[in-house]
C-alpha cells in the first residue's frame, strides 16, 4: 500500500494530472487493494495515458521500429551535394564554381581553405577523408567521384 501511496505522489508531482480527476490521494487509504488499482487504472485511462495501463482495449498501440539506413545516392546526387556545400563555402565565388574548377587555380583557395572544404566535405558525408586521398581532391569532380567510390555507387 506504501508503494502506491509513492506511485500516486509520484505521478501527481510530475504529470500533475490528478488536480482535475476524481481520484485523489484519499482513496489511497482503501480497504481493498485491487479496488484501488482498478480506480487508479480507470483514471490513467481517462488522462490519456495509455502507457501505463494493463488492458488497453480501447487504443491499439503500433510498434514501428525504424531503421537508421542512409537514402539511396546517386552520382547527380552527390554532385549537387558537393556543389551546394561549395557553394556555401563564404571564400568560394558561386559564379566562378563548376566540377572542373581547381581549388587554388581557379578558385583562389589557400591550403587551410582546402583542408576546410576537405572537412565540410566530411562532415556532409559522414566519413573521414585520409589526408593522402584529400590532397587529391583539388577539383569538385574528384571529390565527388571519391565519395561515390567510397559508397560504392557506379553509373
Amino acid at each position: 500500500m506504501a508503494s502506491s501511496i509513492r506511485t500516486i505522489r509520484l505521478l501527481s508531482r510530475s504529470t500533475g494530472f490528478f488536480r482535475n480527476s476524481s481520484c485523489c490521494l484519499a482513496s489511497a487509504r482503501l480497504a481493498n487493494v485491487s479496488e484501488f488499482n482498478q480506480r487508479f487504472l480507470h483514471t490513467i485511462k481517462r488522462t490519456s495515458l495509455p502507457a501505463l495501463t494493463q488492458n488497453n482495449t480501447d487504443q491499439q498501440v503500433k510498434r514501428v521500429r525504424h531503421y537508421s539506413e542512409k537514402p539511396p545516392l546517386t552520382v547527380k546526387f552527390i554532385t549537387d551535394r558537393v556543389l551546394l556545400v561549395l557553394k556555401l563555402y563564404d571564400k568560394i565565388d558561386a559564379e566562378k564554381l563548376t566540377l572542373d574548377s581547381h581549388f587554388m587555380n581557379d578558385l583562389g583557395l589557400d591550403s587551410l581553405d582546402h583542408v576546410e572544404v576537405i572537412m565540410a566535405m566530411e562532415d556532409e558525408f559522414g566519413f573521414e577523408i585520409p589526408d593522402m586521398d584529400a590532397e587529391r581532391l583539388v577539383t569538385p569532380a574528384a571529390i565527388a567521384r571519391y565519395v561515390a567510390d567510397k559508397e560504392d555507387i557506379y553509373e
